[in-house]
């Protein structure tokens, strides 16, 4: 079969090439791969940053971000041939620390797990690959076209749990919230706020394609100036930052609500030096009782609530955000950013 394979940590061996056919266990599901998507992970990955074989291979499958149909289920797995399925990436760690014992994997504590695509374990830019059913998460059929945001709306549905847990340590009852950055992550964390029938506000440096019309479509206001515009509007209890930009974070710190939750999710390069009044905003932090937390991955039972979210949305405003379907073939486009790209995706199938 085809897959998308590279060989970590070296710059432009990213290529599409033959592996062998998926071999089931027991207890896994054998499916036929639709798309995967393609996000700054990946992109990573290709560009030699990081990423780690399978033990005793050159080459790693990759691709975490699957959308795929069951071809052949075991009985009793509770999945039938024709599903639509998602798999997890991350599984936890062989030992295990408490966290991953719990199942609460995406908060692992020694950092010995492996994730589908990205360390140790293959991928799913395969057009068939095989995955516990333990961990693979069905789809309402009608999102056959756009299933494949499952993944990043996972890691936005944890998001929204941790804020929520936190705001939860005393009477809490947010009414405005901000999210920065307009990529797949910052709308889709907007639409999962505005589930939560908040008041919610966007903010991205950009004023021209698809990114406005779809946070307008939310009933969401889109702004396009400085932190400080978007504030001034209102005042944020929750903010989910989603850039990884230094000065939107320190501005996200400073400017929420008193009790305010903020909810980092972006990563930021290392090595940027910003001159910061560390006394004046610890002085905020304390004296408004605020929280900074941050939040990455996602566990089983944040892509189930993935998974309802996704089946309540508008499948036409979910299908706004793919920007473009690149056949696996011609996988160097999907590779290569554009404008106006929200969320690029490889397809699998013929």
């Amino acid at each position: 079969m085809r897959a998308l394979t590279v060989e970590p940590l070296k710059r432009g061996s990213l290529a599409a090439t033959d592996v062998p056919d998926p071999e089931p266990g027991p207890g896994d599901l054998l499916v036929d791969g639709l798309a995967v998507g393609v996000c700054g992970t990946d992109r990573e990955i290709a560009d030699g940053e990081y990423g780690w074989p399978p033990p005793g291979r050159d080459r790693l499958v990759i691709g975490h971000e699957s959308l795929g149909r069951v071809r052949e289920a075991p009985s009793g797995s509770g999945f039938s041939p024709g599903d639509l399925v998602v798999g997890v990436v991350r599984r936890p760690d062989p030992e295990p620390c408490g966290a991953c014992a719990h199942g609460e994997f995406d908060m692992c504590r020694n950092g010995r797990y492996t994730e589908r695509g990205i360390k140790e374990i293959d991928g799913y830019a395969s057009t068939a690959w095989a995955v516990d059913a333990a961990y693979a998460v069905a789809l309402d059929p009608r999102l056959a076209e756009v299933g494949v945001l499952m993944e990043p709306a996972s890691v936005v549905a944890k998001a929204w749990d941790q804020v929520e847990k936190v705001g939860a340590r005393a009477w809490f009852e947010p009414r405005v919230a901000l999210v920065t950055g307009a990529g797949p992550i910052g709308l889709l964390a907007a639409l999962l706020g505005v589930q939560r029938e908040l008041e919610v506000h966007v903010l991205d440096r950009v004023t021209e394609g698809p990114k406005p019309g779809l946070v307008a479509d939310l009933g969401a206001t889109y702004h396009h100036g400085t932190l400080d515009d978007a504030v001034a509007v209102a005042t944020p209890d929750i903010v989910i930052e989603a850039t990884g930009a230094s000065e939107l974070i320190l501005g996200a710190m400073a400017n929420n609500a008193p009790y305010g939750v903020v909810c980092l999710t972006g990563v930021s390069p290392a090595g940027r030096m910003l001159h910061v009044d560390m006394g004046g905003l610890n002085r905020d932090i304390v004296l408004e009782n605020d929280a900074i937390i941050g939040s990455v991955n996602a566990n089983l039972g944040h892509y189930a609530a993935a998974a309802r979210a996704l089946a309540k949305a508008d499948p036409g405003w979910l299908g706004g955000l793919v920007s473009r379907r690149v056949p696996l073939e011609r996988f160097a486009d999907a590779f290569t950013p554009r404008r106006d790209d929200v969320k690029v995706v490889v397809t699998l199938a013929d």
